[in-house]
C-alpha cells in the first residue's frame, strides 16, 4: 500500500504555490529514484536551477530557500516544475507576460489556473537585469563556454578508470566528485533554455507582422550543429552496414563510447542507457535498417535547410525598406540558431557527466550483489554507512524498492496548488477513459515542426520496443526524450501527448526536418492505431482522415 508521502518528497511552497508536470514529464517521466534525487538532483541540478534564475536576473537569492529552492518540487517521487516561478520570469522580463510563459509550458491545457498578480511580483531591479541579459542573448554570436564544457564531459568519459579496480570508497568519491560540475552545467543548460525564447519570439512577431506566422517555424528548422540529433545520424550510418560485419562491430563500440549515456529517463541514475543495455540502441538501428535512402536524415536536413534559407531571403527582401526591423530580424535569427543549438549541447554535456555517476554507483552495487535498481534506493546520506556495511542495508533496500515501484501505479496530478493530497488519495493509473477520435475529427495541439504529411498512425508506448513502426508512418508517443529521437528518422511525422515550444521533440523534429505536433492531449489513446491521419506541424493539428 502506498504511504501518504514518499521519502524524497518536499513540502509545497506557499510563496510559489503552482507546480506542474508540464515539461517535467519529459525530463523525469517516472518517479525519481531516491539516490538519483538526493545525489544528483538536490545538490546538483536543483541548485544549478537556482543559480541560473539568479544569474539572468529573474530572482534574488533571498527569494528562495537556500537548501530546497522552490524552482521545482518532488511529490510522490515525481518531478514538478514550479509554474509560479516560471510565470514571474514573464512578469519581470521586459516584453513578456505570464500568459506567454503559460503558453510555452502548458500549451492549451484546460487545467491551468489563471495568473493572479501580487504587489511583490514586479521588481524593477530584476526587470533591468533581465533586460540586460536579453540584450546579451540577442547579440551573442558564439558560445565557446559550451565547447569547454563539452571537452570536460568527454574527458570524464575517456579518462574513466577501470571501475572494477577501484575500492568502494574510491567509487563513492568518484560518484560525488561530479556533483559540483553537474550544478554548474545545469546552470548553463537552463540559461541556454531561457535564451531559446528570445530570438524565436522576435521571429514570430516579425512573421506575424508580415502576415504569415508559419514562417517563424521554418526559420528555425534544420539549423545544424544540434548535438541531440547526432546519435540519429550515427545510427543511420550504422544501419547501412551489415550487422554481422566487423565494421559494424567497431562502429557500434565507438557509438557507445560517444553516445552511451543516452537512454529513456536518462536524468535518473536507476535508468538503463545505451551503454548499460546496448540492445536498446540495436533495436533502434534495426528500425532504421528498414528505411530506404530517402529517409537519410542528412538529406532531409539539407532539403529543409534550403527551404529555411529561401524563407530567410524572402523576409529580408520584404524588410529591405525597414532597416531597423531588418537588423532586429537578423539578430533574432542568429540568436535563435545559437541558443537552440546551445540548449541541446548543454543538455547532452550534463547527461554525459551524470552517466559517469551512474556507472560508479552501478559498480558499487553490483560487487555486493545489489541490482542497479536496489542500489538506487539508497539516499545520499546513507552512502557512507552503506560502504562500511552493505549487508546491513539489504533488507531495507529490497523493501524500499517495493514501495518505490508502487509509485509507478499513481497518476501524478498535472497541476498542484497550495497542498498535496496524501498519495493514497492520488488516482491510480487505469485504462484511459478518453474517447477514440472519429473520422473527420481534428485534434489540436501546439505547432512543433513545420510541414504537412499524411500517413498511418502508429502508437508506440516504449522506445525500447519500437519494431511496430514502419517507415513513413506517423509516430504517436506519450512523451519523447533522446531515447525516442532515432525513431524520428523513419517516421513521417511525430505527435506527442505532452510538450510545448521548448520541448525536446520540437527541437529535434525541426532539426531532422519532419512535421511535429506536441501537447495533443491523450493522443496515444484518442488516435486509433493504424488510422490514416494528416499532421500539420505548422498549424498544430492532427486530422483523422479514415479509420
Amino acid at each position: 500500500m502506498v504511504a501518504d508521502r514518499w521519502i524524497t518528497d518536499w513540502e509545497p511552497s506557499t510563496k510559489f504555490p503552482l507546480y506542474t508536470r508540464a515539461n517535467a514529464g519529459e525530463v523525469l517521466p517516472d518517479p525519481g529514484s531516491p539516490l538519483g534525487w538526493t545525489l544528483v538532483w538536490e545538490p546538483g541540478v536543483v541548485m544549478g536551477w537556482l543559480d541560473a534564475q539568479v544569474s539572468v536576473g529573474t530572482f534574488e537569492p533571498d527569494e528562495f530557500s537556500p537548501t530546497r529552492p522552490q524552482v521545482v518540487g518532488s511529490f510522490g517521487g515525481y518531478l514538478y516544475i514550479n509554474g509560479q516561478a516560471a510565470r514571474l520570469f514573464g512578469v519581470r522580463a521586459p516584453g513578456l507576460s505570464p500568459e506567454m510563459i503559460d503558453y510555452v509550458y502548458f500549451g492549451a491545457h484546460p487545467d491551468v489556473p489563471p495568473y493572479h498578480p501580487e504587489p511583490w511580483h514586479e521588481r524593477p531591479g530584476n526587470t533591468e537585469k533581465l533586460g540586460q541579459w536579453m540584450a546579451s542573448v540577442m547579440s551573442t554570436t558564439d558560445l565557446p563556454e559550451l565547447r569547454d564544457d563539452q571537452r570536460l564531459a568527454s574527458k570524464a568519459r575517456l579518462d574513466r578508470p577501470d571501475l572494477a579496480e577501484l575500492t568502494d570508497q574510491q567509487l563513492l568519491d568518484r560518484a560525488r566528485e561530479f556533483v559540483p560540475a553537474i550544478r554548474a552545467l545545469f546552470c548553463r543548460h537552463l540559461i541556454m533554455t531561457a535564451g531559446t525564447s528570445i530570438g524565436p519570439g522576435v521571429l514570430r512577431a516579425i512573421a506575424e507582422a508580415l502576415g504569415d506566422p508559419g514562417m517563424a517555424l521554418s526559420l528555425i528548422t534544420s539549423i545544424g550543429d544540434v548535438d541531440s540529433a547526432l546519435p540519429s545520424h550515427a545510427m543511420w550510418a550504422l544501419s547501412r552496414l551489415d550487422p554481422l560485419s566487423e565494421e559494424f562491430s567497431v562502429g557500434f563500440d565507438h557509438f557507445l563510447v560517444q553516445y552511451g549515456s543516452r537512454g529513456t529517463n536518462e536524468w535518473d541514475l536507476r535508468s538503463d542507457t545505451w551503454e548499460t543495455n546496448p540492445s536498446m540502441a540495436r533495436s533502434l538501428i534495426d528500425v532504421m535498417r528498414k528505411s530506404d535512402s530517402a529517409n537519410d536524415p542528412s538529406i532531409r536536413n539539407a532539403t529543409n535547410g534550403q527551404h529555411r534559407e529561401q524563407i530567410t531571403e524572402t523576409i529580408r527582401t520584404a524588410l529591405a525598406g525597414q532597416p531597423d526591423t531588418l537588423a532586429q530580424f537578423n539578430a533574432g535569427l542568429r540568436s535563435a540558431h545559437v541558443f537552440m543549438a546551445g540548449r541541446e549541447r548543454a543538455k547532452t554535456t550534463i547527461i554525459r557527466v551524470i552517466h559517469e555517476v551512474r556507472m560508479a554507483v552501478r559498480e558499487l552495487g553490483s560487487r555486493h550483489d545489489f541490482t542497479p535498481s536496489q542500489v538506487c534506493m539508497l539516499l545520499n546520506d546513507e552512502l557512507d554507512a552503506f560502504v562500511s556495511d552493505p549487508d546491513e542495508y539489504r533488507a531495507r533496500l529490497i523493501a524500499r524498492e517495493q514501495q518505490y515501484l508502487e509509485l509507478f501505479q499513481l497518476e501524478p496530478p498535472f497541476i498542484i496548488t497550495d497542498s498535496v493530497k496524501p498519495l493514497g488519495q492520488w488516482s491510480r493509473r487505469t485504462a484511459s477513459t478518453a474517447t477514440m477520435a472519429a473520422a473527420g475529427e481534428v485534434l489540436v495541439g501546439v505547432p512543433g515542426g513545420p510541414g504537412v504529411v499524411e500517413g498511418r498512425a502508429r502508437i508506440i508506448l516504449d522506445p525500447t520496443d519500437p519494431m511496430a513502426l514502419e517507415p513513413g508512418e506517423i509516430l504517436v508517443a506519450p512523451v519523447t526524450d533522446p531515447a525516442w529521437t532515432p525513431l524520428f528518422v523513419p517516421a513521417a511525422a511525430v505527435v506527442v501527448n505532452v510538450g510545448a515550444q521548448v520541448s525536446h521533440a520540437v527541437i529535434v523534429s525541426r532539426e531532422l526536418g519532419i512535421p511535429c505536433v506536441v501537447s495533443v492531449q491523450d493522443a496515444t489513446n484518442r488516435i486509433p492505431n493504424g488510422a490514416l491521419v494528416r499532421v500539420d506541424g505548422g498549424a498544430g493539428t492532427v486530422t483523422i482522415l479514415s479509420l
